[in-house]
């Protein structure tokens, strides 16, 4: 971001400046980069090195006169942004236009190695009535355009426009998968197998499952609690066979809605129940159900703790607000330091 908070179009810039030093590489628009961190083993390795990687890439920005900011969507500028000269984002916005063009968002990713691509879609089927819940803890995109738009998450507004957004559908297998992303490329709603934006997905080059269901989070910390879940998840998710239920789309989908507009502090659904709970509750039944997992990994702690800072302290959305609404610099909250 530049100071005045508007998306700062220096992206290639700052990736080339960090050369071969960091693994940043550029995103969908001009104002966007993507940091990929290395593969690891515990909660401590992730933490030193996303520490490390945000500031280096704070301190690249600041010499290309920009600011780096851990937010979700951008908090000021016009809706449309530069689309980043690079082959397939070029492609991307002569054949998607306008939506390619606003789509400024930024997740987190979180890759976690599976066995196989079976192994893949039966943990996206077991993951299906969490991504809710994941997304409501995340939350990281009230303030949109100088406004508060009323959402704890409008970057998941914004990014279901998209096809293949949102919640995956129960798949019966990888086949079926496979089925259903050669329909989409046949019609030519996609362009490529890349363009599977579901929030759990087999991943299209890894020998993983991804789960992209977060806002980008205000902190480290945060980050780290959502990967220490995830992988807790996929471990559940494993050692239960895959076995997921398959729960209502439309129960799903309202689920989504209500975490996505209220966020951590508001009512979701419980998607098994199909009835309305405090999301809390809901995050404190996600723990128990991965405490086995924790406990195996020696993170029950760091995910407790976690849980109940962002519940007492709020998280990224919770504290956006409270700046956007006082008045205060939502820019210098969500800011990265070198």
């Amino acid at each position: 971001m530049s100071s005045t908070g508007d998306p700062l179009p220096r992206s290639k810039a700052v990736v080339d400046e960090l050369g071969d030093d960091l693994d940043v590489t550029l995103e969908l628009t001009r104002a966007q980069v993507e940091i990929n961190s290395p593969v690891c083993s515990t909660a401590d390795e992730l933490h030193t090195a996303l520490t490390s990687m945000r500031s280096a890439l704070a301190s690249a920005a600041a010499d290309e006169g920009g600011r780096l900011l851990a937010i979700a969507v951008p908090p000021h500028g016009r809706p449309a942004q530069l689309v980043t000269k690079k082959r397939r984002y070029q492609q991307l916005a002569a054949r998607y236009g306008q939506l390619a063009r606003e789509q400024g968002v930024c997740g987190c990713h979180v890759h976690v190695d599976v066995p196989d691509r079976e192994a893949a879609v039966c943990v996206s089927n077991y993951l299906r009535p969490w991504l809710p819940v994941l997304l409501a803890l995340t939350a990281n995109s009230p303030v949109y355009l100088g406004q508060d738009t009323g959402f704890a998450s409008w970057r998941w507004l914004m990014a279901s426009r998209w096809p293949c957004a949102g919640a995956p559908p129960y798949l019966k297998s990888a086949e079926h998968y496979d089925q259903l992303v050669a329909l989409h490329l046949a019609a030519g709603t996609l362009m490529d197998e890349q363009m599977i934006y579901w929030d759990v997905r087999p991943s299209s080059h890894l020998p993983t499952v991804e789960v992209r269901v977060s806002d980008i989070p205000l902190t480290v910390d945060e980050s780290v609690l959502l990967a220490t879940l995830v992988r807790a998840l996929v471990m559940t998710a494993l050692e239960a066979g895959g076995v997921g239920a398959d729960v209502d789309s439309e129960v799903l989908h309202a689920a989504y809605w209500l975490a996505a507009r209220d966020g951590l502090p508001g009512d979701g659904v419980d998607v098994l129940g199909a009835e309305s709970m405090p999301m809390s509750q809901l995050v404190e039944r996600m723990r128990r159900e991965i405490e086995p997992a924790l406990e195996e990994l020696g993170e029950t702690e760091l995910v407790r703790d976690g849980i109940a800072r962002a519940l007492q302290g709020g998280n990224g959305a919770m504290k956006q607000r409270r700046a956007f609404r006082e008045g205060d610099d939502v820019i210098a909250l969500t800011e990265v330091k070198p």
